[in-house]
């Protein structure tokens, strides 16, 4: 099970190498399912290894000039400030049992994998539905800062509650709203999940007991992933990769809500 799980997480960096994204949102169902982890603290291991993940590939896209800093910094200012104070102030309160029906208990665990799995289900349909530049219309628009704000509050309270980096989200909205070219808008957005998971993770800290060796072990593999994936990706169809790995992550978004719901 060890080497499955280890394997799993290399698979993450290798998508987020070769797709430019979808990558992160295996890494909560990898957490729980394969190295047992609980929910709750693997939403906190989730935004290390997301974030260190996101800023290796940020590093390759800032040389190329693809990291537009002033929009990471405006879009940011929102998202990263609500996943610091959605870690700090929200998540540490949550009760252990969030509803009493009957015979039913929705548990803080149970909560948490049925979001993340809706939020697995609209990141597959975001990637089989395809995010090239032709999906939108592509005139500069007139920048619009309230509704940049209101897009990185609703970015970062994802991001903070299941510790997800929201790329399928982010990228749209920097090439609808900003008007930024798909490769500079991939880049700047790996920046913005970096800010977001890193920053995020440091406001849980001192309200988990961190296993700092098997984090460091993980995101280790992670960010190797990530580097072989980029090397694969200059040989293979990276839109054709996306599709399929959107219809894989729809399956598994459907099968945790079937586990977590129906055959609990």
């Amino acid at each position: 099970m060890e080497i499955l799980a280890n394997v799993a997480a290399a698979l993450i960096g290798i998508s987020l190498g070769l797709i430019g994204g979808g990558g992160s949102i295996l890494t909560m169902p990898v957490l729980v399912y394969l190295f047992g982890v609980n929910p709750l603290l693997a939403t906190s291991y989730s935004l290390f290894i997301v974030g260190s993940t996101s800023l290796a590939g940020t590093v390759g896209n800032f040389k190329r000039g693809l990291v537009n800093i002033k929009t990471a910094l405006l879009f940011g200012s929102a998202s990263i400030s609500t996943v610091f104070l959605t870690r700090k102030l929200v998540i540490p309160f949550i009760p252990k049992t969030i509803l009493r029906i009957g015979n039913f208990d929705l548990s803080e665990n149970m909560l948490m994998m049925v979001l993340f799995a809706v939020l697995m289900v609209a990141a597959a349909v975001a990637m089989i539905r395809g995010t090239k530049e032709e999906n939108y219309e592509r005139k500069r628009p007139k920048l619009n800062v309230g509704k940049l704000l209101l897009y990185g509050i609703s970015i970062g309270l994802a991001t903070g509650f299941l510790g997800a980096g929201g790329g399928f989200l982010l990228i749209p909205t920097l090439v609808i709203l900003v008007g930024l070219p798909m490769k500079e808008a991939v880049g700047t957005s790996l920046f913005i999940i970096a800010l977001n998971s890193l920053i995020g993770f440091t406001g849980d800290l001192g309200h988990f007991s961190i296993d700092w060796i098997f984090l460091a072990k993980i995101t280790a593999i992670a960010i190797a992933g990530i580097v072989v994936g980029g090397m694969i990706s200059k040989r293979i169809d990276g839109e054709r990769l996306k599709k399929g790995f959107g219809w894989f992550v729809l399956v598994m978004g459907c099968y945790i809500i079937l586990k977590e719901v129906v055959l609990k």
